[in-house]
Formats: structure tokens, C-alpha cells, sequence
């Protein structure tokens, strides 16, 4: 099974990402995950659900440590077995 995350942190700061900001997006960065697009209000990976589960895992727990308050998520199964 093949899945879908989106997710962005918080707080936002405008002028430059945070450290919370930063630490999430190179969790993701660095899994073996296809389709990676990070941007400024929002990020998306895919990848087989084992990859992204454990991506998750390690972005929340890194992102919390680095000082998020707040962590948006959702994960969607793609491809032919969302049908």
C-alpha cells in the first residue's frame, strides 16, 4: 500500500523557518520517500506505508522536541488501492 502525507508545523515565522519547520522537512527529506515537495505552508512525500509511518513517527517526535506547538497532518492511501 502506497501513502500520502501532508503535514505542516507551528508556529509559522514568515522571515525565516524555524527550527521546528527545519528539522521536519529534513526528517522527510532524508526517508526513502518518492514525490517529496517541501514549500513554505505546507509539505507532501509519498511513498510504500511502512516508509511513511515511520517518517511520520520520527517528524513528529523531532518536530515537537525542536519546538512546534502544533502539527498538522493527514495521510491518504494512493494509487490503485485507494479506489
Amino acid at each position: 500500500m502506497r501513502l500520502r502525507v501532508e503535514f505542516t508545523t507551528e508556529p509559522f515565522d514568515l522571515d525565516e523557518a524555524p527550527a521546528h519547520a527545519v528539522v521536519a522537512r529534513e526528517v522527510i527529506q532524508s526517508a526513502e520517500l518518492d514525490a517529496v515537495d517541501v514549500g513554505p505552508f505546507g509539505n507532501t512525500a509519498e511513498g510504500e506505508a511502512d516508509t511513511v509511518l515511520t517518517a511520520v513517527d520520527s517528524l513528529l517526535r523531532k518536530a515537537l522536541e525542536s519546538g512546534a506547538t502544533r502539527i498538522s497532518l493527514q495521510v491518504n492511501v494512493v494509487g490503485e488501492d485507494s479506489k
